[in-house]
């Protein structure tokens, strides 16, 4: 692990300042399951629908028709979840950005898996990345199980079971861990550890 620290870019993730919820999650449900590029070309053009609009609004999303949409190249089901988010959000379901600051990380996971198309995962990576916790541990995401498996010579992946394991030695800044994991998928040779 410290030669993996040692040869990768340095950890610098943060709060985002004034994240926004709804945002963050709608751009995730558009990126679900596509490569970037085509996710960023789609997202793009659902941002153009709007374009007096800094952030986009949830009760704009549910008066947009999903033809419109689904022209922007939107899915019937990410339709679906993106409508199902804003109400969400209108309903309080979906925290504000002050709300998701008092609240446990399990507390945020509870409430937004209630959200059409929002998995565990995709509310960890809001955790980690958006809002900057600590302790994030996706023990279920593939990058950080083969990262691990590299970093540790295994030939084999770890189950999410033994990964949550693992986990326990990284508490509480299992965040930093999965980073890492991550990172070491850039490396360029197995790493030693």
């Amino acid at each position: 692990m410290a030669e993996l620290i040692s040869r990768s870019r340095r950890y610098e993730i943060g709060p985002t300042p004034a994240v926004r919820p709804f945002e963050a999650l709608a751009e995730s449900i558009a990126y679900q399951q596509l490569s970037g590029k085509a996710a960023a070309t789609i997202w793009g053009r659902v941002r153009a629908l709007y374009p007096r609009r800094k952030y986009l609004d949830p009760k704009l999303i549910l008066q947009t028709p999903d033809e419109t949409l689904r022209a922007a190249g939107l899915s019937r089901s990410k339709i679906a979840a993106l409508k199902d988010l804003a109400a969400k959000t209108i309903d309080g379901t979906v925290p504000s950005s002050r709300a998701l600051g008092r609240m446990s990380d399990d507390e945020i996971i509870a409430r937004l898996i209630a959200v059409r198309g929002i998995g565990r995962w995709t509310v960890e990576m809001l955790l980690l990345f958006d809002l900057g916790r600590p302790d994030v541990w996706p023990v279920d995401d593939y990058g950080v199980r083969k990262g691990f498996a590299k970093t540790f010579g295994r030939r084999k992946l770890p189950t999410p079971k033994e990964l949550m394991k693992f986990g326990e030695k990284w508490r509480p800044y299992r965040s930093v861990a999965a980073w890492y994991f991550w990172r070491a998928l850039d490396a360029p040779k197995k790493l030693q550890s």
